[in-house]
């Protein structure tokens, strides 16, 4: 089983920064895609960027130019630097991973149980 856990949440300013992190952990085998994704209230969960074990990106059009996905191989995490932030950014943001257990046959999907964003005006 693979357990992922986000970190750096928080209340800030608009035009603020945050840095959230999402550590997986357990009998890890590999790990390929890792994303964030975000709930406003109300909403529907929606794609905010994707990062390949190679270090590829993907950008939802909103926060293109204004986040940044990273990742640690080495330490099993997933970044996200938020930088120019916005209310509308307001939402739990929830960090999913492909992954693969040292006794799983092949890749399963999992999610983190969200950190809370809130940037106020």
């Amino acid at each position: 089983q693979v357990q992922l856990v986000e970190s750096g949440g928080g209340l800030v300013q608009a035009g603020g920064s945050l840095r959230l992190s999402c550590a997986a952990s357990g009998s890890i085998f590999s790990i390929r895609d890792m994303a964030w994704y975000r709930q406003a209230q109300g909403k529907q969960r929606e794609l905010v960027a994707t990062i390949t074990a190679g270090g590829s990106t993907n950008y939802a059009d909103s926060v293109k130019g204004r986040f940044t996905i990273s990742r640690d191989n080495a330490k099993n995490t997933v970044y996200l630097r938020m930088n120019s932030l916005k209310p509308e950014d307001t939402a739990v943001y929830y960090c999913n991973a492909w992954a693969r257990g040292l006794s799983d046959g092949r890749d399963n999907n999992y999610w983190g149980q969200g950190t809370q964003v809130t940037v106020s005006s």
